[in-house]
């Protein structure tokens, strides 16, 4: 069972939103919702409602109520969005330019019951 969720636009750099990605990357839902309360940063807000929405996909596609505890991250990625170009008056008379980054954000969540198993089956090959 596969459930998905994007979100466009953000307005994030997508480097800084990748230093809080690594932190759950794989992580169960119930793990990486606690990992970002702790985490001081501003990439944590969209994430928790990213990660809020794809368990709600998951819920509502499947027939069975999951628990956020077996659910685990998949995928997760951040991609560049359009930047936001601006300009700012210099000295002698010049102009620098002020980028905003923005920033897409997609997660693809997954039961953690297949991901054990596959994880076992592939240590019992390579042997």
């Amino acid at each position: 069972m596969l459930a998905k969720a994007e979100v466009k636009y953000i307005r994030l750099s997508a480097r800084k939103t990748r230093l809080v990605i690594d932190l759950i990357k794989g992580k169960t839902v119930e793990e990486a919702n606690f990992i970002l309360d702790s985490v001081n940063k501003g990439a944590c807000q969209p994430l928790k409602k990213i990660l809020g929405s794809a368990f709600a996909n998951l819920n509502q596609n499947g027939q069975d109520q999951m628990l956020s505890k077996d659910v685990i991250i998949s995928k997760i990625k951040a991609d560049g969005g359009p930047t936001l170009e601006r300009y700012r008056a210099a000295t002698m008379g010049r102009a620098t330019p002020i980028r905003h980054r923005t920033a897409h954000l997609y997660v693809e969540l997954d039961k953690a019951v297949e991901k054990i198993s596959k994880k076992r089956k592939n240590k019992s090959r390579s042997k």
